[in-house]
């Protein structure tokens, strides 16, 4: 059998001494005293991070008393996560009690209209798959209200309380649950196993995909088990859940409760030569074709109505073409009857749109986005016009707004602290926690406050970084840096928690934590997001490295002559690009990182996007950045010792391209260690797994950052 982490310079002797001294390691980090004045503080461990409860997103009731919210209670052990509804009085005098006490998730918490029954999703005992479940508030358990066999997800109450839209995914032609049954049992009679396609995309982030079809049904609340089933039809398909959890309509019911409006592609089936555009579609309870409501040029998603009912918002990017991929996601609305006409509300803003909620009155509306390093609320009027600053924490988000009356409640979390429900006031611009998960364990923790500054790259742009110091920082000591670019390129390091590259996890042996937001990055505008794919990785790189130059000078303690550098996804492919570019760096840890531009293209499950990122299609391979921006074409310069981590279920980056490094990396002889994960994705996400990780990357930067 294949030896964990064996290969490479490693011998079997070393490999078992360095997994020993790792585990020793990081289960007696508790007992590692910090500097002086700190001594009651511990440093994080795993255990701390993957073990915290997880907190969902509020959700307000009707008349504002009260906040639901699904906590979920992590566990190591396979099938023995809890996922729970806790109710959160928004006054704040009682504390946050828990409604329900059983094992899985429970998501999509919706109530009814009157605030009486709280609408979830849960797969309980005897459940063939996920069901829609109410759950009265005034006490009681929860019945079940669904029992379908392709399982029922994400409820949605009818305006009059007295039905709720749900989505399933069912198998061709079947329209009735024994139908869908039978089609079921006669694929798992099938003796062979082929997959077969007529068009692309054939699998998504970490799953094959199949013919079933996106469906929605309505179900009355009392009355028999016959939902109206609405399907789409011609040939639409909802947005992938990158969980592999099928798709998603993100359906809503117009205000009078005749119809439904949601979110679909027609073009799915031309991934390969076109830009896929998701529209806005009408579709009656009574029976009808869906009609489009929006126009070719942009897609459109999470539709939403006014409070009134005279307006649908939406969201809308326009579509990616060679001149320009990234546009901002702008909010628009659709005035009544027809809901046709588009009119853009943030016309002119140069930031993307992150999620939005009606404000009380419904003059305006209140928009989360991402903003110079920072998650901000913003406001612009209902009809269009200046989107104005409403509050920026001093640390952390608020997000997942909600907003009854003069009662607005969020999600607040921090790199030190994982989620919280809270009491927003955007006036006095402050706000009050409502609950206290994890107080005892964050208590006990050296959690260093992450830090931001700025400077002036050599290309002239102003470049935002994100730096996390060693705890119990000793200013008379030098320490190394771990640089950790974000993937994507398209994202943004910010101040958040996450349980898989945890910073104050990373930073717990007495490192610096620098994190740039380099060209590409969102929240500093369009043109800054969409320069990257006309320079894909060098320039990104050279400002990461003139970022360290600039922490050395903000930052004493750091110690230039012991770096590191760890990324994954997108950034993994930069430490390929390091590698070839650069020997700064004493190791590197790279996490489902590209290596070759033709072989990605071949298995990964882009389309056309990746031709217009890369200057035009593959078999014009001298042009554009397909080959003078490919990692492996400068794999003859690597020297840098390479920690390579994968999830074999990985199907964005396939783990082709780690074994590409890996093996380059043995060819040169240059230290390295390959880790794989079959049972994981692009994320390892499963607790042991998670562990194992972790232990591998700290103990690589242990054993050159000494």
């Amino acid at each position: 059998m294949p030896r964990r982490g064996g290969g490479g310079s490693w011998g079997a002797t070393e490999g078992i001494i360095l997994a020993g001294m790792l585990r020793v390691l990081l289960s007696t980090i508790l007992l590692l005293v910090p500097a002086a004045g700190l001594a009651q503080k511990r440093l994080m461990t795993h255990e701390d991070v993957f073990l915290m409860l997880r907190v969902g997103t509020p959700v307000l009731s009707p008349d504002g008393k009260m906040a639901v919210v699904s906590v979920t209670e992590p566990s190591y052990e396979a099938g023995q996560e809890a996922s729970d509804i806790w109710a959160v009085a928004t006054d704040g005098r009682t504390q946050a009690r828990r409604l329900t006490h059983t094992r899985g998730a429970e998501s999509g918490l919706a109530f009814s209209p009157d605030g009486k029954w709280l609408a979830f999703t849960a797969r309980r005992e005897g459940d063939e798959a996920a069901q829609v479940y109410l759950l009265p508030m005034d006490g009681g358990e929860a019945r079940r209200l669904t029992n379908r066999p392709t399982g029922a997800s994400s409820p949605v109450w009818r305006p009059d309380g007295k039905a709720i839209l749900y989505q399933s995914m069912v198998y061709p032609g079947a329209r009735t649950d024994e139908e869908n049954r039978k089609a079921a049992a006669a694929r798992r009679a099938r003796k062979d196993t082929a997959k077969v396609f007529d068009t692309f995309p054939v699998r998504y982030w970490n799953t094959w995909l199949d013919d079933r079809e996106a469906v929605m049904l309505v179900q009355e609340v009392e009355g028999p088990d016959t939902p109206v089933v609405l399907a789409p039809g011609g040939g639409l398909q909802g947005s992938f859940n990158p969980t592999g959890s099928g798709q998603n309509l993100n359906p809503v019911w117009t205000p009078d409760g005749a119809a439904v409006v949601f979110s679909a592609t027609a073009d799915r089936p031309k991934t390969m030569y076109a830009e896929v555009e998701m529209h806005l579609y009408r579709m009656a309870v009574a029976g009808g074709p869906a009609q489009k409501l929006t126009q070719a040029g942009a897609s459109y998603t999470r539709p939403m109505f006014s409070r009134d009912g005279r307006t649908l918002y939406a969201f809308e990017s326009r579509t990616s073409t060679a001149r320009q991929i990234y546009f901002n996601t702008r909010l628009v609305a659709m005035a009544g009857p027809g809901f046709e006409r588009v009119r853009v509300l943030t016309e002119g803003w140069d930031r993307s749109v992150g999620a939005v909620v009606e404000a009380p009155g419904g003059q305006s509306l209140f928009l989360e986005a991402e903003d110079d390093g920072y998650d901000r609320i913003f406001r612009v009027p209902a009809g269009g016009g200046k989107v104005e600053t409403v509050y920026t924490p001093a640390e952390g988000a608020l997000t997942g707004l909600s907003v009854v009356g003069g009662v607005v409640v969020a999600k607040y979390s921090a790199a030190t602290d994982p989620g919280q429900v809270v009491l927003v006031d955007l006036v006095n611009r402050r706000f009050e926690r409502l609950t206290r998960f994890n107080e005892e364990r964050l208590a006990r923790l050296d959690l260093p406050r992450v830090e931001h500054f700025w400077f002036t790259a050599k290309s002239g742009k102003r470049i935002h970084s994100v730096m996390v110091p060693p705890p119990g920082m000793d200013k008379a000591k030098k320490y190394p840096v771990v640089v950790f670019p974000h993937g994507g390129p398209n994202s943004m390091s910010k101040d958040a928690f996450s349980t898989r590259w945890n910073y104050h996890l990373l930073t717990a042996p007495g490192y610096f934590l620098l994190m740039t937001n380099y060209t590409g990055s969102t929240g500093f505008g369009a043109k800054f997001a969409d320069d990257v794919e006309r320079d894909v990785l060098r320039g990104p790189a050279q400002e990461i490295l003139e970022a360290i130059e600039e922490a050395a000078k903000r930052y004493p303690g750091i110690d230039l002559g012991r770096q590191a550098a760890i990324g994954a996804s997108y950034s993994g492919y930069l430490m390929n690009w390091f590698n070839g570019h650069t020997d700064q760096f004493k190791c590197m840890v790279n996490h489902a990182g590209a290596v070759n531009n033709e072989s990605q293209y071949g298995v990964n499950d882009g389309g056309l996007s990746r031709e217009l990122r890369m200057g035009g299609p593959i078999w014009e391979f001298g042009k554009g950045q397909w080959n003078d921006q490919s990692p492996i074409r400068y794999s003859a310069k690597w020297k840098t010792p390479m920690l390579v981590t994968q999830g074999e279920l990985d199907y964005r980056v396939p783990f082709g391209e780690s074994m590409t490094t890996y093996k380059l990396l043995q060819r040169k002889q240059i230290p390295s260690r390959f880790v794989l994960f079959p049972d994981e994705g692009h994320w390892i996400l499963k607790g042991p797994n998670s562990r194992v990780h972790m232990e591998e990357v700290l103990g690589w930067l242990a054993k050159y950052l000494k």
